[in-house]
C-alpha cells in the first residue's frame, strides 16, 4: 500500500479522469476493470435508506444537492450520484503528479478523448508507488495523493462511496457540484481551465446551496465561510511561494545546483514563517501540517492547476451580477480560458 503524502484539504480533492476500456493498453484495462468492479457493486441510493437514520439523511441531502445543481444552477441533467458503493477505505484512487524540479513545467500523460492531463490515477496504491518511482528516476519532482472522486464525463453513471456519508454538508455539496461541472463543461487537453472552473463553481455552488437550504445565519453556513476563508489564506500563502520560486527558476545565470539550493532554502524559510504565524492566519487546524511537509514543485503545481493565479473567473462572475446560473450558461459556450466570450 502506498503511503500518501499529506495534502491539506482543499474543498473536494477531486479531479477529472477517464479510464477507457475501449483503448487496449495494460494501464487502461487494469484501471478500467477496477472501476467497473466498483460500478458493478453500486446499488441505487434508495436501497441504503433502510440501513439507518444517517443513511436516510445522506440520501435526502444528495438528492437535494443534485436537484439544486441540475435544476437551479443548470448543470447537465444526468443519473450521476444516484447509486452508492460500499468501500473499505476513505479514498477512491491514488493520483500521481510530476513536475520539473527547477521549473513549473508539468509532466503530462495523453489519453483518448480527454487528451493531455497532468495526473495519472490508480485504484491500487502499489501501482501508484511504482509509477512515482519511475518518474523520480527521471529526476522529476513527484507527488502522490488520494482523491475521493472523479468524473467520467458522462460516459458512466458516477456513483457515491460509503466514506462520503460522514462528510459535512458543504463538502458533500462542493464535491458533487464540482464533478457535475466536469460532466457539463470539459475542454480537451486544458486541465488548468477545467479544474480551476470546477473548483470555482463547486465552492460558489456549495455556498449558495447552504444559504438556500440552511440560511446565512446557520452553523452550516458559518462552517463553509470559515473553511473558505482559511482555504483562500492558504492558497495565497502557497502562491507567494510559487511566485518567489518562479523568480529563482527564471535566473538564467544560476546553475541547476544553485537553483535547487535556493529552492530548498526558500521553502524552509516559508514553512518556518508559516508555523510561526499559523494562529494569526487560520481559524481551523486544517493546514497546520504544511510546516513539516517535504513539499516540492509537483505539490505546489497542484495549486496552480486547481486555483487561479489571478481573479479571472471571480471578475467574470462579478461582471455578470454574481448570477451563478448565468455564469454556468455562459461557461458552456467557452472554449478555454484564453477564448472566453465576454
Amino acid at each position: 500500500m502506498v503511503t500518501f503524502m499529506y495534502m491539506p484539504y482543499v474543498a473536494s480533492a477531486a479531479l477529472t479522469a477517464l479510464f477507457l476500456l475501449l483503448f487496449p493498453s495494460c494501464y487502461t484495462m487494469k484501471q478500467g476493470a477496477a472501476f467497473l468492479g466498483y460500478l458493478n457493486r453500486a446499488v441505487p441510493l434508495e436501497k441504503i435508506e433502510t440501513i439507518g437514520e444517517n443513511e436516510r439523511e445522506f440520501v435526502a441531502e444528495v438528492n437535494r444537492i443534485r436537484d439544486f445543481a441540475m435544476g437551479e444552477l443548470g448543470l447537465k441533467q444526468s443519473k450521476n450520484y444516484t447509486k452508492f458503493v460500499a468501500i473499505d477505505r476513505d479514498y477512491l484512487a491514488a493520483i500521481v503528479s510530476a513536475c520539473s524540479p527547477v521549473a513549473f513545467e508539468r509532466h503530462t500523460w495523453w489519453f483518448p478523448v480527454v487528451g493531455r492531463v497532468p495526473y495519472k490515477g490508480f485504484f491500487n496504491g502499489e501501482d501508484a508507488r511504482k509509477e512515482a518511482d519511475k518518474l523520480r528516476q527521471k529526476n522529476l519532482d513527484v507527488w502522490v495523493r488520494p482523491v475521493d472522486a472523479f468524473s467520467t464525463l458522462g460516459f458512466f453513471r458516477d456513483p457515491l462511496y460509503s466514506y462520503m456519508t460522514g462528510y459535512p454538508v458543504h463538502r458533500l455539496a462542493d464535491l458533487i457540484i464540482h464533478e457535475l461541472v466536469h460532466a457539463t463543461i470539459y475542454i480537451k487537453s486544458d486541465s488548468a481551465f477545467n479544474e480551476s472552473l470546477a473548483e470555482f463553481i463547486g465552492k460558489e455552488g456549495a455556498r449558495r446551496y447552504i444559504e438556500r437550504y440552511y440560511g446565512a445565519d446557520s452553523d452550516e453556513y458559518r462552517a463553509i465561510d470559515a473553511g473558505n476563508a482559511d482555504n483562500e489564506a492558504f492558497v495565497r500563502f502557497v502562491q507567494s511561494i510559487i511566485q518567489d520560486l518562479g523568480a529563482v527558476y527564471a535566473d538564467e545565470a544560476a546553475s541547476v545546483e544553485e537553483k535547487l539550493a535556493r529552492k530548498a532554502a526558500l521553502i524552509a524559510a516559508a514553512q518556518e514563517d508559516f508555523a510561526a504565524r499559523y494562529d494569526e492566519l487560520f481559524e481551523t487546524e486544517n493546514y497546520r501540517g504544511f510546516s513539516t511537509m517535504r513539499i516540492n514543485n509537483a505539490y505546489l503545481d497542484l495549486y496552480r492547476l486547481y486555483n487561479e493565479e489571478d481573479s479571472y473567473f471571480e471578475d467574470l462572475y462579478t461582471s455578470m451580477g454574481r448570477d451563478l446560473p448565468a455564469f454556468i450558461a455562459a461557461a458552456k459556450t467557452w472554449k478555454g480560458k484564453n477564448r472566453v466570450m465576454r
